[in-house]
């Protein structure tokens, strides 16, 4: 990244790339954001949940204007290619530049929301950039689970405006966003075995290849999610009387789930009819996603026999019960055209010891609507899993049409490129909802560069668009 401009945003970029940043475990990026400040002489705090906080004061003829926060989350989304060797909790980030764009080599990039410390931290030590005082906020656990926005406590945080950096959209402004709240099911069983197995075949069938994606921003743009892919085909084979060995797919309940895979056996007797199926299915679901999931592998290959299996009636259920839980978007707003209201991600399918763990994630700007969805998930999965639980959930951000600080963004990125910007609301959850729970009087919006495939291995970050973006990030600083 040396050859990229800014080469002081990309030079701090490929700096965070080294440091691993799970979500959960933010230790060693948190340890690197207080080095980074003792070496440039910022004063700094971190709190209990592993905040850290960077302030330093106002350039000069910009001490009475009011101070501005800089805000970017330290963790990233660790997703990967199956086939990819990679260990998020101690290998860096293999990065490269294809033409514009700067991806990594089968993970996730980081970009989210990676770029959004480096262009912070790119401005709280610049020398040749006005602006008013700044305070740089980094926050623990924004993909999983919101934990450093709320445990964040009162009183931390002096200014009263604040630009979140974690959009993903070129040339728009952000000023509001939805809600959100995580189901998590399980289903226990006793395992079994098969009295006769060798009076059955075993089959291994598997979906790979997909996009996957952000399950806010893309869920509404047509792409597969491999759970389900997987589900309705095993529900087209229950007259083949199969017995279920292993279901399991996705990975991050923020991510649309990529991969998948299953093992069955059946009897003798019904191996063609279960391969002549799988064959319809497959043009069937390649036809359907055609225009989309481009990359997309439908695979049924013969197998080793598994020693242990689900009790049928369990799977039977289970199966139903997937095909029955709602995935995708549900509604779009009728306040904002284009912007999704309500949506549900059927994100993970995981096989543990004596137990199925089913995990969703659902989103809404408008409250009722999220609990509603939500009511609707636990419905389906309650007819298989004996335990479904919700987690607290997280509040949405309600726009503010009249926010003064919109008003000196949009003038900025006029003066750069004499053009208007895009104000919207987003899909995705930002930790400014919880941010206003606590700090009621802040005006807050959201910017940042371009990036497509985030929370999959085709995330890409584009170097134009980062360019423009931080160019905006200072001419909105010496607007203010």
């Amino acid at each position: 990244m040396n050859t990229l401009e800014p080469k002081e945003v990309f030079s701090i970029f490929e700096a965070i790339t080294r440091v691993p940043r799970p979500s959960k475990h933010e230790e060693l990026i948190s340890q690197w954001l207080i080095d980074f400040a003792a070496a440039h002489h910022l004063e700094c705090v971190r709190d209990d949940a592993m905040n850290v906080i960077m302030r330093c004061p106002a350039t000069p003829g910009y001490e009475s204007h009011e101070g501005v926060i800089l805000q970017a989350h330290m963790d990233m989304v660790c997703e990967k290619n199956s086939d990819t060797q990679h260990d998020f909790m101690t290998d860096p980030i293999q990065t490269y530049v294809d033409g514009e764009w700067l991806k990594a080599k089968g993970t996730t990039l980081g970009g989210d929301d990676g770029i959004g410390m480096a262009m912070a931290l790119a401005i709280i030590t610049a020398t040749n950039v006005p602006h008013p005082a700044l305070e740089c906020l980094f926050t623990v656990d924004e993909e999983t689970g919101l934990t450093g926005a709320f445990k964040l406590k009162d009183g931390y945080l002096r200014g009263r405006r604040l630009i979140n950096l974690d959009s993903e959209d070129d040339g728009q402004i952000f000023i509001g966003c939805a809600g959100g709240i995580d189901t998590l099911a399980k289903m226990h069983y006793e395992p079994v075995t098969l009295a006769e197995p060798q009076q059955y075949f075993a089959f291994r069938v598997a979906v790979k290849g997909l996009m996957g994606g952000h399950s806010g921003d893309d869920i509404n743009k047509g792409r597969a999610n491999a759970n389900k892919i997987i589900v309705h085909f095993l529900n087209q084979l229950t007259d083949c009387h199969y017995q279920l060995a292993v279901l399991a797919g996705g990975n991050l309940r923020n991510a649309i789930a990529r991969e998948a895979e299953a093992v069955l056996a059946v009897p003798h007797e019904y191996k063609h009819e279960v391969v002549a199926r799988f064959n319809m299915y497959s043009s069937e679901v390649h036809q359907e996603y055609d225009e989309v999931e481009k990359d997309m592998q439908l695979t049924l290959d013969s197998c080793a026999m598994p020693e242990l299996f689900l009790p049928q009636d369990q799977a039977l259920r289970l199966v139903q019960a997937l095909v029955d839980c709602p995935h995708g978007m549900i509604a779009m707003s009728q306040d904002m055209p284009g912007l999704v209201e309500t949506s549900t991600n059927l994100a993970s399918i995981k096989m543990k010891e004596g137990y199925i763990e089913v995990n969703t994630s659902q989103r809404s700007s408008i409250e009722t609507e999220k609990h509603r969805i939500k009511d609707a998930v636990e419905a389906a999965l309650a007819t298989a899993c004996d335990t479904v639980t919700h987690g607290d959930g997280y509040p949405g951000w309600k726009p503010n049409v009249h926010s003064p600080l919109m008003e000196i963004t949009k003038q900025a990125y006029h003066d750069l490129f004499h053009a208007e910007p895009a104000v919207l609301a987003i899909h995705a959850g930002l930790e400014c909802g919880l941010f206003l729970q606590k700090y009621p009087y802040l005006d807050m919006v959201s910017i940042g560069p371009q990036m497509y495939g985030v929370h999959s291995p085709q995330e890409r970050l584009s170097i134009p668009s980062t360019q423009r973006c931080y160019a905006w990030l200072k001419q909105t600083l010496k607007n203010l």
